[in-house]
């Protein structure tokens, strides 16, 4: 639950869902409260109807009967009767007893009293969907004195409360609740899906920078983003061929005036200087090698192939011992992985070269992981300082408090393994191992017929 709150997909569906329904109920509240306010409305109106008509009605009954007619004619919360007190105090008028006095005739008197009817104090709550109400309509006492001069009483009372419906009024809800969660989760994967496409094809292209282009749908801001990411992708992949073309197109055309240069140092009579010289000279192509080898690491045109790993581990560690390498493996995978077949070779030969090279002796272990193999690569060296461990993969680094330069090497085997590696959909760290030396950890996807 945390996760989907924290994603952008529940925070679109929650923001949606708590707009809407807190629209709703506003729009809900304001119509209650109209509606209250034209019940009340009407319910004035009629009061002062029927007590018009009561009063006027009572009038003209004979005073021996008045009581009789009034006891019958006090209905629906307007309450006519007999005053059990003559006092005529003059109390304040309220906005009903001037209206009441303007509707009969000068004949009647309309006195408003200070006291109110009981059901006043405490009138019947009206229930809704945001709890109960309370009447705000008119409800007070005046008294009437009649043209014969007798005093009557009357009571405008609050309505009776509604009979129970006997069904649950928050019932009605659940369906609009339901509605408007399956309206903004439509609304919310509508919006978020192209984005996550474009994620999912950001993700792809650090992994292969020659993958489809993006298809131009789905709404006009989304097909300009889609263009503007496959024209993005178009401009890296021309810097990567350019720059992979030039690198390449150097250290090609040096070979040829390094190897005049080997020839003619032959002549060199000084013997000391001739070694040094040659050398030096050495050094300089293998670094052009090295050179080409990066150039042709980030070149990923070549085609995949399903690639045996435990055949091509022992091929690569044959190779090595008869090289003279001290070069130890075990384990077995039991897969096969989809890669170009030199330049995985090229990734393992460059991570035991690294450990024979500066370690002695490298130990290689396989094991088979859930849709993956991982390789380690353990060497029986100094290791390397725990801050340096990231920046060894930097083209041309060197690090030269733990690592001999009589060892040779140019900096850049680590940044081709990693090059490959990554190409591969592969990961490649390092880390100093507990009882010493440093392990090269390389994890490689399964392959996957029809994937």
């Amino acid at each position: 639950m945390k996760a989907f709150v924290n994603s952008m997909t529940g925070r679109v569906f929650l923001a949606l869902m708590v707009g809407i329904i807190a629209s709703a109920a506003l729009t809900q509240w304001l119509a209650v409260n109209e509606r209250q306010r034209t019940l009340e409305r009407y319910r004035n109106f009629h009061a002062l109807e029927r007590a018009e008509q009561i009063i006027e009605t009572a009038d003209v009954v004979r005073p021996e009967s008045r009581a009789q007619y009034l006891a019958v004619a006090s209905k629906s919360g307007v309450k006519l009767e007999i005053a059990t007190d003559n006092d005529l105090t003059v109390h304040p008028p309220t906005e009903f007893s001037i209206a009441l006095g303007q509707r009969l005739p000068r004949d009647f008197q309309v006195i408003p009293m200070a006291e109110r009817p009981p059901p006043c104090v405490r009138p019947p709550r009206t229930l809704t969907v945001f709890g109960p109400g309370q009447w705000r309509g008119t409800c007070e006492s005046v008294k009437i004195v009649m043209t014969d001069g007798q005093v009557l009483k009357l009571s405008i009372l609050p309505p009776r409360g509604a009979p129970p419906t006997g069904h649950n009024e928050y019932a009605v809800f659940v369906p609009f609740l339901l509605c408007v969660a399956v309206l903004a989760y439509l609304i919310t994967r509508m919006t978020v899906q192209p984005l996550k496409h474009l994620a999912q094809a950001a993700k792809d292209l650090g992994n292969d920078i020659n993958k489809p282009p993006l298809e131009l749908t789905g709404a006009a801001e989304i097909r300009q983003a889609s263009a503007a990411f496959n024209a993005m992708q178009a401009r890296i992949r021309q810097y990567i061929a350019q720059r992979t073309e030039m690198l390449a197109a150097i250290t090609h055309d040096l070979q040829t005036p390094l190897t005049r240069m080997r020839l003619r140092l032959e002549k060199v009579g000084d013997q000391d200087l001739q070694q040094k010289l040659i050398g030096d000279l050495s050094a300089m192509q293998q670094m052009i090698r090295e050179g080409l080898d990066l150039a042709r690491s980030m070149d990923t045109n070549g085609a995949m192939q399903k690639l045996d790993l435990d055949s091509l581990l022992d091929s690569v560690c044959a190779d090595a011992l008869d090289a003279g390498q001290a070069v130890e493996l075990k384990g077995h995978a039991g897969m096969a992985l989809l890669g170009r077949p030199l330049d995985v070779r090229r990734c393992l030969v460059n991570l035991i070269d690294n450990a024979v090279k500066y370690g002695q002796k490298a130990h290689v272990t396989v094991e088979r992981l859930a849709g993956a193999a991982r390789i380690r690569i353990r060497d029986e060296g100094p290791g390397i300082p725990q801050d340096q461990l990231a920046r060894v993969f930097e083209p041309f680094y060197r690090l030269e408090s733990s690592r001999s330069r009589a060892s040779g090497g140019t900096g850049l085997g680590l940044t081709i393994a990693r090059n490959i590696a990554e190409q591969h959909g592969a990961t490649l760290s390092l880390a100093n191992g507990e009882g010493g030396g440093l392990e090269a950890v390389l994890t490689l996807p399964e392959f996957y017929a029809g994937k």
